[in-house]
């Protein structure tokens, strides 16, 4: 049977330092004299006593977890979190239900961006920074969980990267510190960047906080109606280079901060990721200019890079209606949301490495068919690709594209219009943050859908944002039986 004392242990003493968090948030609303810090104030002391008590009550010397361990506390750890950071949303503003307050902060927490609140604009700016805040700490913790425990799950294909520097030979507990040291030490600069350069860019001091802390995560929230429609211009470039920069592994950047940069140059996904996003604002500028015959200015170059990496990231700020490019951009940019980054970064999705593997998959089974005696190693950034690496990263597929396909269907039977069930999916399994459709509002809310369809998009961004087997491995009855 397994141990679940260190798991609750390890939830209870993030869910203190998450209730630690709500000071932020109150302080905020408590300087400009909005009685909306008291929401915090409650939900911070729910927060902290309970998980203190649990904390308390689950105590071990224990500093180690066990792989099976390690399944629960990734599982649970985003059920738990996005619960209590669902309270402020019900006890404050905007006094949302259970559902949309739980879809706000499982939206937060996962780093997808959609939002079930019908109005932003006016809510208060703790309301704001606490949603700001959610996607930062949730960007923080899959980064984590990429880097330390994914590879020693053997999810996905994640054990190729084991032995990245970051190896822990079956414990995932021993080095845990560094690591998580490292990496908070670069998603912090990248984050004060981020805001720096916002604010050089004409930004409010609040506003550039808040849209770095959603942009170092990917996560896309903003605290406005129209998005990044509000900063039009060099903001719209300033976005895309941080979104690229969280998009790609955080061990190069580890690495490039202690001087080594060749690794990043020499990464094969992430060359493979900037060709992806050169060639769709290509292909997207050429539909307009050569097709539509539109003028060919800086504008719309803009915005063809900046819609592009913000969705291909996951991050999910929008500018424009991109509905209004046509068909070709419209599929090109879903396209986009189900490729992602790298592997090891803040973003979702499928990601660019197991296309890799995919794709060297494929072109070993081609050279098979026709020399079928002649061993032909698979091989990926220069190191041999083993068969459990391929078969993870198959297996992820399957699950991947027959999860989207039961998304569609149960959203579609909810009563939402075929094309706003498919891009509610897409936006959930993928983790990317926009839909469109009749039923999204103006602002690119999901309130007007059916309580139903918001529960099934909640689950769709818990499965995506933990790559699907994870969880799954943690509902077989055999796992419960070791």
């Amino acid at each position: 049977m397994i141990d679940v004392r260190p798991v609750i242990h390890a939830i209870s003493r993030l869910a203190i330092a998450m209730g630690g968090l709500m000071v932020l948030p109150m302080a905020t609303d408590l300087m400009r004299g909005d009685p909306n810090w008291q929401a915090f104030l409650a939900a911070g002391a729910i927060t902290v006593l309970g998980g203190g008590m649990a904390a308390l009550a689950t105590s071990s010397r224990s500093r180690t977890l066990t792989v099976e361990q390690a399944f629960l506390l990734t599982s649970g750890l985003w059920i738990v979190l996005p619960v209590l950071g669902a309270l402020p949303f019900m006890f404050g503003a905007p006094g949302a239900s259970l559902t949309d307050a739980m879809f706000e902060a499982m939206s937060g927490m996962s780093t997808t961006g959609a939002t079930a609140f019908p109005r932003l604009d006016g809510l208060p700016r703790g309301t704001h920074l606490w949603r700001g805040l959610l996607q930062w700490a949730g960007g923080l913790g899959i980064v984590v969980v990429a880097m330390i425990f994914l590879p020693v799950m053997r999810v996905g294909g994640m054990q190729f990267f084991r032995s990245e520097g970051f190896d822990t030979q079956g414990k995932t507990m021993p080095r845990a510190g560094s690591i998580a040291a490292q990496i908070t030490e670069i998603y912090l600069l990248l984050t004060v960047a981020c805001a720096a350069t916002y604010a050089a860019l004409g930004m409010g001091g609040f506003d550039a906080i808040m849209h770095a802390l959603t942009t170092s995560s990917t996560g896309g929230f903003s605290n406005y109606d129209a998005s990044f429609g509000k900063f039009l211009g060099p903001p719209q470039l300033a976005a895309s280079v941080f979104t690229i920069l969280a998009s790609i592994p955080f061990v190069r950047m580890v690495q490039a901060m202690h001087g080594d940069l060749v690794p990043m140059w020499r990464d094969t996904q992430i060359r493979a990721y900037l060709a992806i996003i050169a060639t769709l604002v290509g292909l997207i500028v050429l539909h307009q200019v050569v097709w539509l015959g539109g003028p060919a200015d800086g504008r719309l170059l803009t915005e063809a890079v900046f819609n592009v990496t913000t969705i291909i990231s996951g991050t999910g700020y929008f500018s424009i209606d991109v509905t209004q490019w046509g068909h070709l951009p419209f599929v090109l940019l879903i396209a986009a949301g189900l490729i992602g980054g790298c592997s090891g970064s803040t973003v979702c999705s499928i990601k660019v490495f197991r296309y890799q593997v995919l794709f060297q998959a494929v072109r070993g089974q081609l050279a098979a068919m026709q020399s079928p005696h002649r061993v032909r190693p698979l091989r990926l950034q220069g190191r041999r690709l083993d068969a459990d690496v391929v078969h993870s990263v198959m297996a992820f597929f399957t699950m991947f594209i027959l999860t989207f396909g039961l998304l569609i269907v149960g959203l579609a039977l909810t009563g939402l219009h075929p094309r706003t069930a498919l891009t509610a999916a897409w936006t959930s399994i993928a983790n990317v943050g926009p839909a469109w459709g009749p039923e999204v509002t103006s602002n690119g809310s999901v309130a007007d859908f059916p309580t139903p369809a918001k529960w099934l998009m909640i689950v769709g961004m818990y499965l995506g944002r933990l790559e699907l087997i994870t969880v799954l491995v943690v509902l077989m009855p055999r796992f419960w039986r070791q």
